[in-house]
């Protein structure tokens, strides 16, 4: 990235950096800076973040600024700009750097503008934060994807924003579901599943959150879940049930199951069989 070092002189300085393979024009970022001073530099991308802890000062479209723990920082993309800790204990904070190619795909707006760099906004910062920590640790193409458009929604009430996207009819979607229940077990991507409904990546996907509320990837745990319920109540065992609808392993149906259903697999086995 522009104006980041690869390696920073003091040891109590640290960044991290991941690139999904299969997503371009998305960078995911970390750090924990104390004496580091970055110089002007830009990013070809918003760059959209929360700060963790301690106070950053900024140098930004002719202004100083300040951004406090639970703040968001907002910068729009080819802007110039500095940053260095304010406090002893340096600043804590995270970021997606997103190219405007990739956000418009993503959001179907484009040309969203930022007219303030730092918005203090604790609830939604701490919640942006965990997001990005998921994000982070997300592995799997779909969640991947699904977690990226939910961050993007967070910042979208900061945004100067063209116009809205009209609802797509909920049939559309009815063929995607039934693929989702015949494919439990399968590692799906987006663009699969936007291909059976006909639509581009994206677009696909906030169109199914507006009909269905959720996400490709959370109604395909609730039908993972749903089936898992089934086999449970037939006698199959938990481990043979978690491979058959595609979940880590067994420790991640005892996880999940309770979330759904306020028991675990195995009390709700006991129960529905009368042992």
């Amino acid at each position: 990235m522009q104006g980041v070092p690869a390696q920073f002189v003091d040891a109590f300085d640290a960044a991290q950096f991941r690139q999904p393979a299969h997503r371009p024009g998305v960078e995911l970022y970390r750090a924990h800076i104390v004496r580091h001073a970055f110089e002007p530099h830009t990013h070809e991308a918003y760059g959209l973040g929360a700060i963790e802890s301690g106070v950053e000062r900024f140098r930004y479209r002719g202004s100083d600024h300040l951004a406090p723990p639970d703040s968001l920082v907002l910068m729009n993309p080819d802007v110039l700009h500095t940053g260095r800790a304010e406090t002893e204990g340096g600043w804590r904070y995270r970021m997606v750097y997103v190219d405007p190619d990739a956000a418009a795909q993503i959001t179907g707006e484009a040309g969203w503008w930022f007219d303030d760099a730092v918005r203090h906004d604790p609830i939604r910062a701490r919640r942006i934060s965990a997001r990005l920590d998921s994000l982070w640790h997300a592995r799997d193409p779909l969640e991947f994807d699904s977690q990226l458009y939910a961050l993007l929604l967070e910042f979208r009430d900061h945004a100067r924003v063209p116009h809205r996207v009209r609802d797509e009819p909920a049939a559309r979607f009815a063929p995607v579901i039934d693929y989702l229940r015949a494919h439990l077990a399968d590692r799906l991507t987006l663009d699969e599943l936007a291909a059976v409904a006909g639509l581009s990546p994206f677009h696909f996907l906030r169109r199914f959150r507006a009909q269905h509320h959720v996400t490709p990837q959370q109604m395909l745990m609730a039908l993972r879940l749903h089936e898992a319920k089934r086999l449970l109540a037939a006698g199959v065992a938990p481990a043979r049930i978690a491979a058959d609808t595609g979940l880590t392993d067994q420790a991640h149906l005892t996880r999940a199951f309770p979330r759904r259903y306020g028991v675990t697999p195995a009390r709700y086995q006991k129960q529905i069989r009368g042992g």
